[in-house]
């Protein structure tokens, strides 16, 4: 990765603040390669030397992916002065690691969210030239039939905008549903249900690119990704 200011990389790790990272280095408690640095503009390259803080070795990592299970009423954002945000369900040494959601979902809606560091990767989830897959269950006001999986799969006109064809399944239950998109437009799963005559109650992503929703993690909960999760991740950079 090359040369980062020291004070920059301890607080990349949430830790501490990058005025605590000053004070850490002044204090001579912060070795690189064995020796005291005492400068906190000094710079370091955590991939090639050891660094120690106090003695133990620093815990870095260049970006940060957790998959959260969001809940209801809270918002996909970093910040937010009325309502409370993902971020606000990380202790404070992940909210200061700069991570962001990937994408969002409505307040209302619960399920897969990825909160990271890495723009690059982002963006690329993101990007509408690459349709990344997201599967959601639904439950309405009724059931659906062949001619509303029909309809999804033709594409839809929302509001004069054009919506790319989805995947509608039914579930084990009326009223029950999956859908698929290979898009994200605002509020689309409700808007295109509610032209064919019904109301979302219930939303939920389940999945999204390579990602599957951990069943163990309850609303609220979090992880970080494991290591075939990040590869997967990792073969999106390189598409």
């Amino acid at each position: 990765m090359g040369q980062e200011r020291l004070d920059k990389l301890l607080a990349a790790t949430g830790r501490w603040s990058r005025r605590e990272a000053k004070t850490l280095i002044r204090e001579g408690r912060v070795l690189v390669g064995g020796r005291p640095a005492l400068l906190p503009e000094g710079k370091a390259d955590p991939e090639e030397e050891e660094i120690l803080v106090d003695g133990t070795p620093l815990n870095w990592e260049r970006y940060t992916y957790l998959m959260l299970n969001k809940p209801a009423g809270v918002v996909s954002a970093t910040d937010d002065r009325r309502q409370k945000t993902v971020l606000d369900l990380l202790p404070p040494e992940l909210q200061r690691r700069g991570l962001f959601p990937v994408g969002r979902l409505d307040r209302d809606t619960e399920g897969l969210l990825l909160l990271t560091n890495n723009g690059p990767l982002a963006h690329r989830l993101l990007a509408p030239r690459r349709h990344v897959d997201k599967r959601y269950y639904v439950e309405l006001d009724g059931p659906v039939d062949k001619d509303d999986a029909a309809a999804f799969a033709a594409g839809m006109m929302l509001g004069g905008e054009s919506c790319l064809p989805a995947l509608l399944e039914p579930g084990e239950q009326p009223g029950q549903a999956f859908v698929t998109l290979h898009e994200g437009k605002f509020h689309q799963i409700k808007r295109m249900f509610f032209s064919r005559g019904r109301t979302v109650l219930y939303l939920k992503r389940m999945s999204m690119g390579p990602l599957t929703l951990d069943p163990q993690l309850q609303p609220g909960e979090f992880r970080n990704l494991f290591e075939e999760e990040r590869q997967d991740l990792e073969k999106i950079m390189r598409e």
